[in-house]
């Protein structure tokens, strides 16, 4: 019988007694990354490389050679991620790869607190997003009565960033506070206290937030128990965007190994953009050290962009110090040459942009295809208005997530309520939903009632409507958590809120559908908690910016800051702003760290592309009354020759030729 022989063009399931040749799907560097099995492995991936294909046939090599897929731990940054590797790993095996562990840190991390974590604390669990945190944080530092203090004090959002930078980066707080907020260092002693009673508030009322579940996983691989069995059971660890990872990240790959070093991590420390999040370059860079014995593959063939995009990219990265060397290539042919183009101001940048999307729109260039990158979201305000005016339909990428609705939360609160009735930000929020409760008044109910499943006959200082209101919300929980069944509860707690959505808010029937959505996820679930966990570590993004077309064209173009397009592609790619003191940003300068990440922003910006890439920036920054501010071309692009990267003038308005170009 002959050997099974797939090819690259196609990824069927392997038929049963037969293995997957390898070697005919995967290039040479691919395929030493995937018939790797023991000790750690740094894959350095550049971008296009197949990254997601490497991990995808590792797994299915491990399995295949018999290694129990239940040992298998492969950690990414969304949720999504991880289930789609595995999805396609298991269609490869016939579906052996199912019993694959993967999942986010924060999700993780969740499990390992649900599996081991009941002698830590109180149970269950609310698991708080940034925004509930924030709250807790605002309902701590209340008490501190700092509207008495003669000063500025931090607000509840730096607070609670302080606090996580500190967490994630192994930080002390006071460091944090002086490297990054020195006009508090005077309150420095008093903001720690305020972080010490949040942590108080949150084990004494089973809350924990996305921090606390990567100090529990960290500790728990460091345990005398806890740690050897998490050892034993997960063999092979592959970390996926290791670039991404923080300090705390890190701590947690070292402590999931142990002695046996058998890791396999995989990024590119050219794309690490996200130290705002507290995620650290050098992490990838200490892979060697870290690990003893680590080999390194590198991955350089990109199935994406054509050669002369990725010559722009490669001498972008060219004068970067402390970066391990690729060099990106392509077996493609042909392809355009991208281009720079100088623009006198802001408003014949919008011009000319709307003016080639609409030409390669009627050149069979779908709109889908195409994307503006920014650098920060303001940058786009004056390019939309030029967009709506041409009718063309965009979607802005980064706008409010779905969870963030008003009403969303809402909804969720009564849902958290119902399982943990000790999770006090939630009662607050529900609570002021009330007809004849206001702030005072929730306080004063929340002061009074611990838990809610014992609830006294009268409530002081609470009469009249106010009493009335809160004796049905107290009611309708206790009905709640009898329904056992997640979509039956939600259904009937979106049931009791419907009138209350009616009342507060004018397009009440717009929204309704948002909590029917909610209500259908919330029914794929078999319990709340779970739903409530899977909401809070990777929340669903909402569908707003769908358009409405007469025509019945549903197609539209994205307009994106360079963060929120990390991992995506397109065919087009116009990277508007590329002006020095926009990237680089003109904080940026403040380090030579910052000043690097700028430069891998960029290189992340246009390596987004994959057939044409368009750079555009004004001459003209600033318009004032009397003086212009002048600009010029990213630092980054000055090593960018002529004949690599064509540059442009446009032509001013009323020189303006028929193509609207003049050579530099």
């Amino acid at each position: 019988m002959k050997k099974l022989v797939l090819t690259r063009a196609t990824v069927p399931a392997a038929t049963k007694g037969y293995r997957i040749d390898y070697a005919a799907l995967l290039n040479p560097a691919q395929l030493e990354a995937v018939m790797h099995t023991d000790g750690p492995l740094l894959v350095l991936a550049g971008a296009g490389t197949g990254k997601t294909r490497t991990l995808t046939y590792r797994v299915a090599r491990l399995v295949e050679d018999g290694h129990d897929p239940a040992s298998i731990l492969l950690l990414t940054f969304t949720r999504k991620a991880a289930a789609e590797m595995v999805r396609r790993a298991s269609a490869l095996l016939d579906g052996r790869c199912d019993k694959v562990a993967g999942g986010t840190f924060h999700s993780f991390a969740y499990n390992v607190l649900l599996r081991f974590g009941a002698a830590e604390g109180r149970r269950p669990w609310s698991i708080l997003d940034q925004s509930d945190a924030e709250d807790v944080i605002n309902l701590v530092r209340g008490r501190f009565n700092v509207a008495a203090l003669k000063k500025r004090f931090p607000l509840k959002g730096t607070l609670h960033a302080m606090y996580s930078r500190a967490v994630n980066t192994a930080t002390p707080i006071g460091d944090v506070i002086a490297e990054r907020y020195p006009k508090f260092v005077d309150e420095t002693e008093r903001i720690a206290e305020v972080i010490r009673a949040y942590d108080a508030y949150k084990r004494a009322n089973s809350l924990v937030d996305y921090d606390d579940l990567l100090v529990h996983l960290a500790a728990s691989t460091r345990h005398p128990e806890i740690g050897p069995i998490l050892r034993r059971q997960y063999r092979f660890v592959m970390v996926d965007e290791y670039q991404d990872t923080n300090v705390l990240q890190h701590d947690i790959i070292k402590g999931l190994i142990g002695e046996r070093g058998n890791v396999m991590v995989v990024g590119d420390d050219a794309q690490s953009i996200y130290s705002f999040r507290g995620a650290d370059v050098r992490n990838i860079h200490a892979v060697p050290q870290a690990f003893p014995g680590c080999s390194i593959v590198r991955l350089e063939q990109n199935y994406r962009s054509t050669q002369p995009i990725l010559d722009v990219c490669n001498t972008i990265l060219r004068d970067a110090p402390e970066m391990f060397r690729k060099e990106l290539y392509t077996d493609r042919e042909g392809g355009e040459l991208p281009m720079r183009v100088r623009c006198t101001n802001e408003r014949q940048q919008s011009d000319f942009v709307v003016q080639q999307i609409l030409e390669l729109r009627e050149q069979g260039v779908p709109l889908g295809e195409i994307v503006v990158l920014i650098r920060s979201g303001f940058l786009s305000f004056d390019l939309e208005i030029e967009l709506a005016k041409a009718n063309i339909p965009f979607r802005k990428v980064g706008g409010l997530k779905f969870t963030e609705a008003a009403h969303v939360k809402d909804v969720l609160a009564l849902l958290r309520l119902s399982v943990n009735p000790r999770d006090a930000i939630a009662l607050y929020r529900s609570l002021l939903l009330l007809d004849g409760v206001g702030q005072k008044t929730a306080a004063a109910v929340l002061e009074q009632m611990q838990v809610l499943d014992n609830v006294p006959e009268k409530l002081q200082g609470v009469s009249g409507r106010a009493a009335t209101s809160v004796s049905d919300l107290l009611t309708t929980l206790q009905r709640a958590r009898e329904v056992s069944d997640a979509g039956e509860r939600a259904r009937y707690l979106a049931a009791w809120y419907r009138s209350i959505l009616e009342a507060r808010y004018d397009d009440s029937a717009k929204r309704w559908k948002d909590v029917e959505t909610l209500q259908s996820i919330c029914s794929r679930y078999s319990t709340t908690e779970s739903f409530l966990a899977d909401v809070a570590l990777d929340p669903p993004t909402d569908v707003m910016d769908d358009i409405e077309a007469d025509d019945g064209e549903q197609e539209f173009m994205t307009v994106s800051t360079i963060h929120s397009a990390k991992g995506l592609e397109w065919n087009t790619v116009f990277l508007i702003w590329a002006n020095d003191g926009r990237i680089p940003s003109a904080k940026s300068a403040e380090s030579a760290a910052t000043l690097e990440e700028e430069r891998r922003l960029l290189y992340v910006a246009c390596t987004r592309a994959k057939e044409r890439l368009v750079i555009t920036y004004p001459e003209i920054m600033m318009e004032w009354e009397h003086a212009d501010v002048l600009g010029r071309q990213s630092r980054f692009l000055d090593a960018v020759s002529d004949d690599a990267c064509p540059s442009y003038t446009l032509a001013a308005p009323e020189d303006e030729p028929a193509d609207g170009l003049l050579d530099a």
